[in-house]
């Protein structure tokens, strides 16, 4: 028996995350288990200075999606002019201001200290960005998630509790994607997560369809119909590590 979380991932907009080419981020078709775990973490109150507990945390999940509605394919053109002194500083986590990092960020600050200097402001390449985003639009996922091993800190308990009162807001991969609903269905023992995921409640706005898509973890390359997948984050310097296996299936519900 496992000690299964059951996730409902129900937004209007939903990205799953993947690697960014260029300036192109395009959306898995499932979640990374990179995402959950950002997500768990978030909901548990973790930040970017808690790296290894969140790769520690990745290391532990399991989990079996499926998808009860695909949604459609959009994507989102997005262009800013970073250089407008209104958008020098993001909006606050914990009542601190956020500023922009990276080389971008440098170039704001020196911006910044033109403004104090009473110079004029160039527009530079650095500070006009421009990137096409790819969502899910209407779309609803099921998850099933156990942590192994079960007995090592959170436990399934501290993170049902993290999920039904989390920390910080939660999104579903980015953050303009937030839930239309509690994302926490509930903790349920299960034979196996695909048992979890046919006895799961199937949402109200499910497609017709009884036969739905899903992915299930699998042990490695021989398993019949194994997929390979890097969705690992090496949360320390924030690139995409590793590959694991999974296979495509259905559920019948």
């Amino acid at each position: 028996m496992i000690d299964a979380i059951i996730l409902r991932f129900d937004a209007p907009l939903i990205s799953f995350g993947g690697v960014v080419i260029d300036n192109n981020g395009v959306t898995r078709t499932f979640p990374a288990r990179s995402m959950l775990a950002g997500m768990l973490g978030n909901a548990l109150g973790y930040d970017h200075r808690d790296a290894a507990a969140v790769q520690a945390l990745q290391t532990r999940i399991v989990y079996a999606v499926r998808c009860d509605r695909p949604g459609e394919l959009l994507q989102d053109f997005q262009t800013v002019d970073l250089s407008q002194p209104f958008l020098w500083q993001g909006w606050t986590t914990r009542g601190r201001v956020q500023e922009r990092a990276g080389e971008g960020g440098n170039e704001i600050r020196s911006l910044m200290r033109a403004t104090q200097r009473g110079e004029p402001l160039p527009r530079t390449e650095k500070t006009t960005h421009i990137r096409y985003r790819d969502y899910l639009a209407d779309a609803v996922y099921t998850v099933a998630l156990e942590l192994k091993p079960p007995d090592a800190d959170p436990d399934a308990a501290r993170l049902e509790a993290a999920l039904r009162a989390p920390a910080r807001p939660l999104f579903i991969g980015r953050k303009p994607c937030l839930p239309a609903e509690p994302i926490l269905l509930g903790r349920y023992p299960a034979d196996d997560l695909r048992t979890a995921l046919v006895r799961a409640p199937l949402s109200p706005r499910a497609s017709d369809s009884r036969r739905l898509r899903a992915w299930l973890p699998a042990d490695g390359p021989h398993v019949r119909g194994a997929l390979p997948v890097t969705d690992d984050r090496d949360w320390t310097n924030q690139i995409h590590v590793g590959r694991r296996f999974i296979r495509e299936d259905f559920i019948d519900v």
